[in-house]
């Protein structure tokens, strides 16, 4: 099986909570690490009130760090550099230096220079992610 889900965050983190399930995951300019962002604050603010502990149940960076798995899981993450989300919403990075850290966890991380946020860039990577999913059928 596998996971997959344009922009990223539904597919990181039903992927991390659900291991066994699945064998491989893409995102693309995922939300990574919700809890750090306005954003994230904010709809986890008004979803699942001020428990932070709450949060971290729905943060694929918070939960890439306690990932366990009877075997390593794969991940393709994609993150165009010029997105003007990347640093102060997204926080792709935080993601990936934790992902990297756990050996449950085997993360492809390809930040793309000169791309944004936008269709373009998710149509021109597209086609890698498919491949990379079909690589583990």
């Amino acid at each position: 099986w596998y996971q997959r889900r344009v922009r990223g965050h539904g597919s990181l983190v039903i992927y991390l909570r659900n291991p066994g399930l699945f064998r491989c995951a893409t995102a693309l300019a995922p939300i990574s690490n919700p809890t750090q962002g306005l954003w994230g604050v904010k709809a986890f603010t008004n979803y699942l009130g001020e428990d932070k502990t709450k949060w971290a149940e729905w943060d694929a960076t918070e939960l890439a760090k306690k990932f366990t798995s009877s075997e390593a899981v794969n991940l393709l993450v994609c993150q165009g550099e010029k997105d003007k989300f990347y640093e102060k919403e997204l926080y792709t990075e935080n993601f990936v230096e934790v992902a990297r850290a756990n050996p449950n966890i085997n993360v492809e991380y390809r930040l793309r220079e000169g791309y944004d946020h936008f269709y373009p860039y998710i149509a021109t990577f597209l086609e890698e992610h498919f491949e990379f999913l079909a690589s583990f059928i």
